[in-house]
C-alpha cells in the first residue's frame, strides 16, 4: 500500500474522533467563560444544592425561572448546563475513539480527557456542597488544562499529510517545541497565580497577595519573551507560523486587559491620587465594565495556555515525522494554523 493510500485510509479513521476533539474544545471555551462569570459576580453559591437545582433535577429546573431568575442564579445554572454539555460531548469522543481503528495511545488520551472532564465536575458540585473557596479555586485551574489537553487531542487527530512544502529544520523545531513548552508552562503558573488572587481568603496577609501580584507580573515579562522567540523561531516553519502570531496578539490582549482588570478591580496606584483626571472615578463593585474585563482576563489566558499547548504538540508531530522512516507520513495531523 502506498504512503499516500495509508494516510486516507488513517484519517478515515480518525476522521469523527478529529471532529468530535474540535467539538468538545470549541464547547469548552464558552463553558471557561462562563465560569469565569460565576466567579466574578460571586455567583457560585447562587444555587445551594448540587447535582440537583433548587430540589429540581438540573435538566427539569424551569426554563422560565431559570431566565427571567436572579442574574446570579442565570450564571450558575447556566453554567452548569454547558459543563453537561462538554461532559456529554466528551462521552461521545471517548465511545466514538474507542471503537475506530486508532493506535492504543490515542484510545488512552482520550480516556483521560474524559477522566478529566469527570473530575471538573465533581470538583464543581463539591465546591457547592462544602462551599470551599479552595475547591472553587482547584476547579478553576483545571478547566484551562483541560481546555489545553483538548486543544493538544485536536492536533494530534487531525488529518495527516504534507503541506506541499520543503521540511524544516530538525533544529529549528526542537527549538520550537522546547520554547512552547516552557511557554505553556509559564502560561499554566499564570493561571494558578491569577486564580489565586481571584479566591483569596478572607483574613490573607496582605505581603501574601503583594507577592502574587509580583510573580503574576513576572510570569507576564516571560510569556511576552517567550512569544517573541516562537515568532522568530516560527518564521520558516509555516506549520505554527500564523498561530505564533495569533499568540503574540492574544498576549497583548491579555496585558490591556490585565491593566484594565487592576484598574477597575483594585483602583489605580497609590501615585494617582495626584492625578486631577481621575479625581471623580469610583470603584463599582460588581459593575459590568468589571465583569466582563476581569473575566476576558480569565478567558484569554485559558485561550493562551492552550495556543502553548497546540504549538509545543504540533512541533512535537513535526519532530517525531521527521525521525520516522517514512516522512511523509505524519504521526500527528495537518492542522490550519
Amino acid at each position: 500500500m502506498s504512503g499516500f493510500e495509508l494516510q486516507i485510509e488513517d484519517w478515515q479513521q480518525r476522521r469523527w474522533p478529529h471532529r468530535l476533539a474540535v467539538t468538545v474544545t470549541c464547547a469548552t471555551f464558552p463553558l471557561i467563560w462562563v465560569g469565569g462569570l460565576v466567579t466574578t459576580t460571586d455567583a457560585g453559591m447562587a444555587v445551594p444544592d448540587w447535582p440537583s437545582t433548587f430540589g429540581y433535577n438540573l435538566l427539569l429546573y424551569p426554563w422560565q425561572t431559570w431566565i427571567s431568575g436572579p442574574w446570579d442564579v442565570f450564571i450558575e445554572h447556566g453554567h452548569r448546563l454547558l459543563g453537561i454539555v462538554v461532559g456529554v460531548l466528551t462521552l461521545a469522543l471517548s465511545a466514538v475513539t474507542l471503537r475506530s481503528a486508532v493506535p492504543r495511545w490515542l484510545k488512552t488520551s482520550v480516556i483521560l480527557a474524559l477522566v478529566g472532564v469527570i473530575a471538573q465536575g465533581g470538583l464543581g458540585g463539591m465546591r457547592v456542597l462544602l462551599d470551599q473557596r479552595t475547591l472553587a479555586f482547584l476547579h478553576g485551574c483545571l478547566g484551562p488544562a483541560f481546555f489545553a489537553y483538548c486543544a493538544g487531542l485536536c492536533v494530534v487527530m487531525a488529518r495527516p499529510g504534507s503541506t506541499g512544502q520543503a521540511a524544516p529544520a530538525a533544529q529549528a523545531v526542537r527549538k520550537l517545541w522546547r520554547v512552547a513548552l516552557a511557554a505553556a508552562v509559564v502560561s499554566y503558573l499564570q493561571l494558578i497565580v491569577g486564580g489565586y488572587l481571584r479566591h483569596v481568603h478572607y483574613g490573607t496577609v496582605p505581603r501574601m497577595f503583594q507577592i502574587a501580584v509580583l510573580f503574576h507580573l513576572l510570569g507576564a515579562v516571560a510569556l511576552i519573551g517567550y512569544s517573541l522567540v516562537l515568532l522568530r523561531v516560527a518564521k520558516g516553519i509555516t506549520a505554527v507560523r500564523w498561530t505564533t502570531r495569533g499568540l503574540c496578539l492574544l498576549i497583548l490582549v491579555q496585558i490591556g486587559l490585565g491593566v484594565g482588570t487592576w484598574f477597575l478591580k483594585y483602583a489605580v496606584p497609590l501615585v494617582s491620587e495626584d492625578w486631577s483626571w481621575l479625581a471623580g472615578y469610583t470603584l463599582q463593585a460588581g459593575s459590568l465594565s468589571q465583569a466582563v474585563t476581569v473575566t476576558s482576563h480569565v478567558a484569554i489566558g485559558s485561550l493562551i495556555l492552550a495556543t502553548t499547548v497546540l504549538i509545543a504538540v504540533r512541533a512535537g508531530c513535526l519532530l517525531r515525522s521527521a525521525a520516522s522512516e517514512v516522512p511523509q507520513l505524519a504521526s500527528c495531523g495537518e492542522v490550519p494554523v
